[in-house]
């Protein structure tokens, strides 16, 4: 089983390579040595996704999931998608390149820079939106894992109620499969986390992935019966 690692860091607001230039980095680095016909699982996120901050990448919670997967006789390739920095829009601007990987599965994290910079909720609601029937017309077979983020208190009560809306109205308005909360137990823990008090640490990883894999086994379990 290959894993395939894509980790770009993005400066906010003074990326060096545009959207559409890691889209074709992913792509071409998750082909160069890949030729398999197994399913294949995509992780597509910011730096929650990416690992940012760990030493070794592959303690990040995506590369936990995947080997749980394996480990139960679930065996994906996987690609990891996950961009530093990234928004919503960031997203919209490369899901073309990483589609043409051809996911199984395809679990979306993203929206949490949105939310760091006040992005209005109604424009990562609309990006959300357009990211997953992007998907579905691609793919209406994939199984679409997307993941909750919530919102800062000090953003205020409206601006909260208006971001933390949009992950459980849109997994329901598309039957989606849907975690609650990616950072569940983790956020606002100081040993889970990093100094900058937003990246989880490798044991905050653990507990990560540890709240998502029910999700995304259910997901691959449906899917091999629908083989």
């Amino acid at each position: 089983m290959k894993f395939i690692f894509i980790f770009v860091f993005l400066i906010l607001g003074c990326g060096e390579k545009s959207n559409l230039d890691l889209g074709k980095e992913a792509v071409s680095n998750a082909n160069q040595n890949d030729h398999s016909d197994a399913p294949r699982i995509i992780f597509f996120g910011d730096s929650l996704t990416a690992g940012y901050g760990l030493v070794d990448f592959e303690k990040s919670w995506p590369y936990l999931v995947h080997a749980r997967l394996k480990k139960e006789g679930l065996n994906y390739e996987m690609t990891n998608a996950g961009v530093s920095g990234d928004t919503s829009s960031g997203g919209l601007g490369r899901i073309d390149w990483v589609l043409s990987q051809k996911p199984d599965i395809f679990v979306l994290e993203l929206g949490a820079n949105d939310m760091l910079r006040g992005i209005p909720p109604s424009v990562t609601r609309t990006n959300l939106t357009d990211l997953v029937l992007k998907i579905k017309k691609e793919y209406p077979k994939c199984e679409i894992v997307l993941m909750g983020m919530r919102a800062t208190p000090n953003l205020g009560k409206g601006f909260r109620d208006d971001f933390d809306s949009i992950y459980p109205t849109l997994a329901k308005s598309e039957k989606l499969t849907f975690v609650p909360f990616l950072l569940e137990r983790v956020a606002g823990i100081r040993k889970l986390n990093q100094k900058d008090g937003i990246h989880p640490t490798e044991e905050g990883h653990v507990l990560v992935a540890n709240t998502v894999y029910p999700y995304i086994k259910k997901a691959a379990s449906r899917l091999t019966k629908a083989r």
